[in-house]
């Protein structure tokens, strides 16, 4: 497999379990892992968005700023992570021990996969249409979409976290699924034993 964990999309849920995953490479469950992280970002909600309401972020930060510093961040912080740019997933389809996910230039073999793409009115990606489900938290008039899954897992080694997990639309929220998700994968790595990543002074 090229990844153990391959994240697709580069908005609020993709860069927050990113960083996480990131984070994680350093414990001795996770040091021969490989993560990657397909960072589309156009169709994200968070170009149009303006934070007040986001702890942790000043008041005034839009939306666009954080998706061009997200990946700066990342890069940083966790350079073994991946970064795929100018890339758009076209199919995600099952494998023997895991998922080929092909984008408009290239293919990757991935055990994990995270859906981490915002909720819109038809599914873009070919492989996820059986999973596809009215948005339970979103205005019935504005057609959103969600994958069906429980506790963010779609089938085993397939995630999907954000809007498109069934969230509602908030930066807050979107992250922290995004970060749930990436917890659930370092336990899987490390046997099972329940992991999380604190930096500490």
């Amino acid at each position: 497999m090229d990844f153990d964990a391959l994240i697709v999309g580069g908005g609020a849920a993709g860069m927050s379990c990113a960083l996480i995953l990131g984070s994680g490479l350093s414990k001795e469950y996770a040091r021969d892992k490989k993560v990657g992280i397909i960072m589309h970002q156009k169709a994200s909600h968070m170009q149009t968005a303006l934070f007040n309401n986001v702890l942790g972020v000043d008041a005034g930060t839009s939306g666009a700023q954080v998706l061009k510093n997200g990946p700066v961040h990342l890069a940083e912080q966790y350079p073994e992570v991946i970064q795929i740019e100018k890339e758009k997933v076209k199919e995600v389809s099952r494998l023997e021990g895991g998922f080929k996910v092909l984008t408009n230039k290239n293919s990757y073999t991935a055990k994990n996969v995270v859906i981490a793409v915002g909720y819109t009115r038809a599914m873009n990606i070919k492989g996820l249409e059986e999973y596809v489900i009215p948005h339970q938290k979103a205005k019935a008039s504005k057609e959103r979409i969600q994958l069906k899954n429980s506790d963010h897992l779609v089938l085993p080694g397939l995630y999907v976290a954000g809007t498109l997990a069934g969230w509602r639309s908030q930066f807050s929220i979107a992250s922290g699924s995004g970060a749930s998700v990436a917890t659930d994968i370092l336990t899987e790595w490390n046997g099972g034993e329940h992991a999380k990543v604190h930096d500490k002074l």
